[in-house]
Parts: C-alpha cells; sequence; structure tokens
C-alpha cells in the first residue's frame, strides 16, 4: 500500500504541511499514524483523549476528525511557537483544550479524569513519567506511541532507550501490547485492570 490509497486526510493536513515547510518544521507524523489515531479514537464514543507532543497539529488533524461531538481532547507541547501555531488552527474548538507546557510538569500536575487514548509523541509519557501516564488510562483505553523503529533523526544512543521502553511495556501484566512493525514503528498497548 502506498500513500495514494490513503483515504479522508483532514481537510486542514495540506495546510499544516505548507505551514511545516513554511517554519522549518521537522518532524512531522507519518500518515498512516493518523489513520491509526482517527480509526482507534472513532472506537471511543464520547471520549477522553490526550496527545503529548502537540508539534505542529498533523498527527492532532487526524485525531479531531476521529471524535465525535461528546469528546474532548487535551494536547500538550512545550513548545510555544508551535502552541500558537496549534491554536491558530484548532483553537475554535470547543471539544480541544491545547496547552503550552512541560509536559512532565503538567503529568505530574494532573488531577483529572482518566483517558480512553494517549498518544505520547514526546519525551514525557513515554521515556519519562511512564508510570504516571500509564495509570492515568482507562481500562480498555489505548497508549499509542511512534517512532519505535530506527529513525533517521535520533541521537546517538537513542536506540537503547527505545529497548529500555519496550522491556518495560513487555513486563507490565496490567496492559496488553502489540508491536507492529509498519509505519515508524508503533506500539499499542491496553489495559486490561
Amino acid at each position: 500500500m502506498n500513500d495514494s490509497k490513503i483515504q479522508d486526510i483532514p481537510t486542514i493536513h495540506a495546510e499544516l504541511e505548507r505551514k511545516s515547510k513554511e517554519i522549518g518544521f521537522t518532524m512531522p507524523s507519518d500518515l498512516h499514524i493518523g489513520t491509526l489515531l482517527k480509526t482507534l479514537m472513532s472506537s471511543k464514543p464520547a471520549g477522553r483523549f490526550l496527545e503529548l507532543g502537540t508539534g505542529i497539529g498533523l498527527s492532532l488533524s487526524w485525531m479531531i476528525d476521529g471524535m465525535d461531538v461528546n469528546s474532548k481532547l487535551i494536547t500538550v507541547d512545550n513548545d510555544p511557537k508551535l502552541i500558537t501555531i496549534a491554536k491558530q488552527y484548532f483553537g475554535a474548538d470547543k471539544r480541544v483544550e491545547i496547552i503550552g507546557e512541560d509536559g512532565t510538569s503538567w503529568i505530574q500536575n494532573y488531577k483529572g479524569s482518566k483517558f480512553d487514548l494517549v498518544f505520547a509523541d514526546a519525551w514525557p509519557g513515554k521515556y519519562s513519567e511512564i508510570d504516571a501516564i500509564l495509570s492515568m488510562i482507562q481500562i480498555g483505553g489505548f497508549y499509542i506511541i511512534d517512532d519505535m523503529a530506527v529513525q533517521p533523526n535520533w541521537p546517538e544512543g537513542h536506540d537503547k532507550n527505545v529497548e529500555r521502553l519496550v522491556a518495560y511495556l513487555e513486563k507490565r501484566e496490567d496492559y496488553n501490547l502489540t508491536k507492529m512493525d509498519w509505519s515508524t514503528g508503533v506500539i499499542i498497548a491496553v489495559r486490561t485492570n
């Protein structure tokens, strides 16, 4: 399958790609990850969702497309420039809360309801604060991470971080997980108890 077969790309997506090029944003999310997020979010009517690592909003656009009218989504990023851009494109959607804050402190201070799906696309929630983030997911909820396959922009030694994370997730008895050698390398985990 190639990208030309991907259906229902969010209307705003092309504009976000254009904006990424304009500002030199070099960490866009893969289209396949977007379709996966949209599909999984569609399985959770009136769901509560969390994205860690808003970036310019490419994955966010897919996530919003997968939400129904009663769903809520929080997205967190520590880059004020990117948060400003995301608010320009998505700030009018009352279902979406866009937070410009360090992900670690946000996770440590969060006291709200649990989530039906967490997409962790930043260091916090993926390589740090992992116990805290996994405890924020409902039973039956999804924990999604990508970039598990070697990426050209990885710093020296990052493969060890990935190996440690995968080994840790495999030992968790409260999550079932699937490791997918697809797209950028994806892990889908579901909380079981």
